[in-house]
C-alpha cells in the first residue's frame, strides 16, 4: 500500500471518528419521569408528568441544554410504593436516563432512596415532606416543615386565635412524622394534650362520616378549633364533602390543608368549602408576570381555558431550571458535576422571587397562606416578608435538633451530628433499616 494510500485511509478514520463523537454529543439527555398515571395518586401526579413534558418541550425549542435536545422517559409506577424502586432502577439501568424528576408521597420517595442512592442517580422531588432527611442525590423542591406546617400552625393561632387542634392525616410516615412535629411544637407552646387530637386513615379512605361526627364533637368545646390535614391523594374529596355534609364551615372549625392545592379542587363542588384554608409557596392566584406567562403556557399545552396550575407544579418548574443551569454551568450530564454545580444555583419562581439551592439540597421558598374561593382558586390571606430556607432536620424532635446537613466538601454529610461529631447513615440506608 503506497503512503498516499495510508494517508487517505487515516483522514477516513479521522473523519468516522469525528462523525462519530459528532452524533454522540447530539444524544439526547434523557430525563425520567417517575410520577402515578393510575390509582389513588393519580388525581395530583398526573399534571406533574405533564409540567415536566411541557417544560422538556420549551427547553428543546431553546435549543435544548449545551445543544443537547431532551428527551422524556416516562414511566407509571401506579401509587404502588415497592414499584417506584422497581421504576427507578428500570429508569437508571435500561433506560440510562440522565436525571429523575418524580415522586409525591414520602414512601414512595422512601422506596426509591436505596435505588438512586446506589445507582448515584439524580431525584428532583417537587413535594412537601415531613423532613428529617438529606440524601446526596435527592434535590427538595417541595416545602420542609418549617417551610410549610410550622407557619401555617402559627397563622391559626396568631390570626384566627386557635386553641384547639385536629391533626388529620393519611396513615404513612409524611403525616405522622409532621403531626410528631407539631405536636411537639404545640406543646412547647402550651397546649395541653387534651386539646389536640389525632387521627389517621388509610390512603383512598372514603367513609368519613364518624370521624368528621367526631371533629364537630371535639370542636364543640367552647375553644376556637381547627384542623391541620395531612391528608393526601383522593380521600380529599369525601373528606371535604363530609365536612359540607355536616355543616362544618370555615367560620366554625377553619381546614388547612398541607396536600390540597387547585388540582384536587378542580374535582368537586368548593362552595361549601369556601374559607377554609391552605398552606402553599404557589397559589395561581399570585399576581406575577413569571406566573402568567407559565400559565398561559400551560393552558395554551394542554389545550384547555379551565386547565389549573398547583404548587407542586411550580417546584418542578424550578427544579427542572436548576437542573438546566447547573448542567450548563457543569458543561456536563455528568451526576457528580452536576451536583457540586447546583449547589448556589438561583432561579427565578412564580411568585415574582428567586428559589437557591442550599448546601442540604433543599430550596429557599416564600410561605403562603391562602383561602378557597368559590371558583376553587385560593385568595392568598397572609405571606412571608421574605424567602424562607428549608431545614432537612427540625428544631422540635430530639434526636433531630443537633444534626446538620451540607453536601459541600469536607463535610459532604446529610446527617451530621454536631455534638458528637460523626455522620450517619446515608437516607438510603435509613430508609432500608426502617422498612425491615
Amino acid at each position: 500500500m503506497s503512503i498516499k494510500k495510508h494517508v487517505k485511509l487515516g483522514l477516513s478514520a479521522l473523519a468516522l471518528s469525528v462523525s462519530f463523537h459528532a452524533l454522540a454529543a447530539e444524544d439526547p439527555i434523557k430525563v425520567g419521569i417517575l410520577h402515578s398515571l393510575s390509582g389513588t395518586m393519580a388525581i395530583s401526579e398526573t399534571a406533574l408528568k405533564d409540567t415536566m413534558e411541557m417544560l422538556i418541550e420549551q427547553q428543546n425549542e431553546k435549543g435544548g441544554i449545551n445543544g443537547r435536545q431532551l428527551e422524556a422517559v416516562v414511566v407509571d409506577p401506579a401509587s404502588n410504593w415497592p414499584l417506584f424502586a422497581e421504576k427507578a432502577r428500570e429508569l437508571l439501568e435500561k433506560e440510562k436516563v440522565d436525571v429523575i424528576f418524580g415522586n409525591w408521597t414520602s414512601v414512595s420517595r422512601k422506596s426509591v432512596l436505596p435505588v438512586v442512592e446506589e445507582l448515584n442517580g439524580l431525584l428532583f422531588y417537587p413535594v412537601q415532606y415531613e423532613g428529617e432527611e438529606s440524601s446526596e442525590n435527592v434535590f427538595y423542591t417541595g416545602a420542609a416543615p418549617n417551610q410549610q406546617a410550622i407557619p401555617a400552625v402559627d397563622y391559626l393561632k396568631n390570626e384566627l386565635g386557635v386553641e384547639r387542634w385536629v391533626l388529620a392525616g393519611t396513615d404513612y410516615v409524611y403525616p405522622r412524622t409532621t403531626n410528631k412535629i407539631l405536636e411537639t411544637y404545640l406543646k412547647d407552646m402550651g397546649v395541653a394534650e387534651g386539646d389536640i387530637m389525632i387521627n389517621y386513615t388509610p390512603f383512598g379512605h372514603s367513609d368519613w362520616q364518624s370521624i368528621v361526627s367526631d371533629i364537630k364533637k371535639f370542636g364543640s368545646a367552647g375553644k376556637k378549633t381547627a384542623v391541620v390535614s395531612t391528608i393526601n391523594g383522593d380521600a380529599n374529596v369525601p373528606f371535604y364533602r363530609e365536612l359540607g355534609n355536616q355543616g362544618i364551615s370555615s367560620s366554625d372549625i377553619p381546614v388547612v390543608a398541607f396536600s390540597v392545592g387547585e388540582q384536587e379542587l378542580a374535582g368537586i363542588d368548593t362552595g361549601p368549602l369556601v374559607g377554609h384554608l391552605a398552606a402553599w409557596n404557589y397559589f395561581m392566584s399570585v399576581d406575577s408576570d413569571a406566573n402568567y406567562d407559565f400559565i398561559d403556557a400551560w393552558i395554551e399545552y394542554k389545550g384547555d381555558e379551565k386547565a389549573v396550575t398547583n404548587d407542586p407544579m411550580e417546584a418542578h418548574y424550578i427544579g427542572f431550571n436548576m437542573y438546566v443551569e447547573a448542567v450548563e454551568k457543569a458543561g456536563t450530564t455528568d451526576v457528580d458535576a452536576v451536583k457540586d454545580a447546583i449547589i448556589g444555583v438561583s432561579v427565578p419562581n412564580l411568585t415574582g422571587g428567586y428559589a437557591t439551592m442550599m448546601p442540604n439540597h433543599h430550596i429557599t421558598k416564600p410561605v403562603l397562606i391562602g383561602e378557597i374561593q368559590d371558583n376553587g382558586q385560593f385568595s392568598v390571606v397572609w405571606e412571608t416578608s421574605s424567602t424562607v430556607a428549608g431545614d432537612a432536620w427540625s428544631d422540635f424532635l430530639p434526636g433531630s435538633r443537633d444534626l446538620i446537613s451540607d453536601w459541600r466538601a469536607p463535610l459532604k454529610c446529610g446527617n451530621f451530628n454536631v455534638k458528637s461529631g460523626t455522620c450517619g447513615a446515608s437516607a438510603g440506608e435509613q430508609a432500608l433499616a426502617d422498612a425491615e
